[in-house]
């Protein structure tokens, strides 16, 4: 993905750090006082299992973690068929395929501490940042930004990340930036 192609190129000078923030949560119809982590498994929504996965991954360190993110991310939007994330089997798949300890990945998957560990990041994220959707960025100097984007070319992948921090942790005065749609945003998707 192209953030991925970004850190590559910072190296050492980017750090990013993943946080949970649940979909199904922010967009759910039950009210004000449901939580999708309060609910019987199996029916978290559709992609709280994948949340619970990555936490399982982190658990085996962080490069290990970083290659099960990217994995998944080009899983399910890399193009092609989209892996399911409500489903144990496709994501035990991507954890074999990046070199995860498979047996303890499934035993912290089942693990119900993970669960208190996404509902911190969600609630954290919405508390401390605003955040209501992903991808929110959340910089050094506490400036938070929602990014709608397509996955840009990969020569571009730098310069459009760069234009993005100018805009995004230095001009904190911007409320919203949109293009019409549709389409959204005309000669993007060739």
């Amino acid at each position: 993905m192209w953030l991925d192609r970004v850190k590559k190129a910072y190296g050492d000078n980017l750090e990013i750090t993943w946080r949970f923030f649940s979909l199904d949560q922010v967009n759910g119809k039950e009210g004000p006082d449901w939580r999708v982590w309060d609910q019987p498994e199996g029916t978290q929504g559709k992609s709280f299992l994948a949340l619970r996965a990555g936490e399982a991954a982190r658990r085996q360190g962080p490069e290990l973690f970083d290659r099960f993110h990217l994995a998944l991310l080009t899983a399910r939007h890399g193009g092609g068929a989209r892996i399911a994330l409500d489903q144990a089997a496709p994501l035990v798949d991507v954890a074999e395929r990046v070199g995860l300890d498979v047996g303890k990945f499934k035993q912290d998957l089942q693990e119900r501490r993970l669960v208190g560990e996404i509902a911190r990041g969600h609630s954290d994220g919405v508390e401390k940042h605003g955040v209501f959707g992903t991808p929110t960025f959340v910089f050094e100097n506490g400036s938070g930004i929602f990014l709608k984007t397509y996955i840009p070319p990969e020569e571009d992948s730098v310069p459009f990340f760069e234009h993005f921090l100018a805009l995004a942790v230095n001009r904190t005065f911007f409320g919203e930036l949109k293009r019409p749609q549709p389409p959204w945003p005309k000669g993007a998707l060739k």
